[in-house]
């Protein structure tokens, strides 16, 4: 039996479809634009009842995106739909064809923050405790990681400390932060107290220029810089096998993943890192739910480590 032909319901897509074409789009994504919108009219005629472009309302429109949503399609995909009914209806409107752009206040899915890369303990551990020589960049070096680390800073914030900005015997550093020149009040460890007062007593006066006030500077006397930083901390995790792709801001993720971890309360985590809206810091939520996740799955009795007994 012969296959019954789909009715065309809105003869404008062909229209369309010959627009594109004038547009000297790749055949591929004119074939995206016509069945994407295919599928848009399939959902106006069977669902809403829509048979005439110019009755369709930007509530039938949102009704359509919900639809979408509920297939559990990637928001990727949702708004390359989006885009295609965007653009046919402004054709229509240019075109005189309709009255009005019922897609014109319809906003894109805004895609998910994608998750920052953090590091194990162990592989923190690791890159620092690697750092053990007694050369003086060596010294220097182990008191940037520490401190780096230990409180969570941002690496201009690191770069832009200054030596009264440290309080040894207080066990905490003063962080100038960018908006605002507001300051914040981090502690630190012992590990990071011992090793910064290495520095301080040992190599800092060695190597400091008299006129420069950062605490942390280079071969040169010089303040340090981000770029050496960045190439600074990506060769020593080579070097200690970590494969991530990592960067300075790399350990201020793992330092607020792990405090949550432990058990830090999010509105410490925040006041610690400095941000301003808790929102911001809610995606170390994520990661510390993603690995409750993973030891549930590994120990519960119902877990999926007893799909395969």
């Amino acid at each position: 039996m012969k296959k019954k032909e789909r009715k065309i319901v809105f003869y404008e897509i062909s229209d369309f479809k010959y627009h594109l074409k004038q547009l000297r789009l790749s055949e591929n994504t004119i074939d995206a634009y016509i069945s994407d919108l295919i599928q848009y009219e399939e959902f106006m005629s069977e669902y809403e009842k829509i048979e005439d472009v110019n009755d369709i309302t930007r509530e039938d429109v949102n009704k359509y995106i919900q639809s979408l949503k509920r297939k559990n399609l990637s928001k990727t995909s949702i708004n390359r739909k989006i885009i295609a009914i965007k653009d046919f209806h402004k054709y229509l409107l240019k075109e005189n064809i309709t009255r009005e752009n019922p897609t014109e206040k319809i906003d894109n899915q805004k895609a998910d923050k994608a998750l920052p890369t953090v590091l194990s303990i162990d592989e923190i551990n690791k890159m620092i405790s690697s750092i053990n020589g007694d050369e003086p960049l060596d010294i220097r070096n182990r008191a940037m990681m520490e401190l780096l680390y230990a409180a969570g800073l941002r690496i201009s914030e690191l770069l832009d400390l200054k030596q009264e900005d440290v309080h040894l015997k207080e066990k905490y550093i003063v962080v100038k932060e960018g908006k605002g020149n507001k300051d914040r009040y981090v502690p630190i460890g012992e590990m990071a107290v011992i090793a910064l007062r290495k520095y301080r007593e040992e190599v800092r006066p060695l190597i400091a220029q008299k006129s420069v006030k950062n605490l942390f500077v280079n071969y040169k006397g010089e303040p340090m810089t981000r770029q050496a930083m960045f190439k600074y901390i990506k060769k020593l995790a080579a070097d200690n096998g970590i494969t991530k792709t990592i960067s300075p801001h790399t350990i201020r993720h793992s330092f607020a993943t792990h405090l949550l971890e432990g058990g830090t309360d999010l509105r410490v985590v925040q006041e610690l890192l400095g941000h301003e809206d808790i929102s911001t810091t809610q995606i170390y939520t994520h990661l510390d739910k993603s690995k409750i996740r993973t030891i549930y799955d590994n120990t519960h009795p119902l877990g999926n480590h007893n799909e395969s007994k």
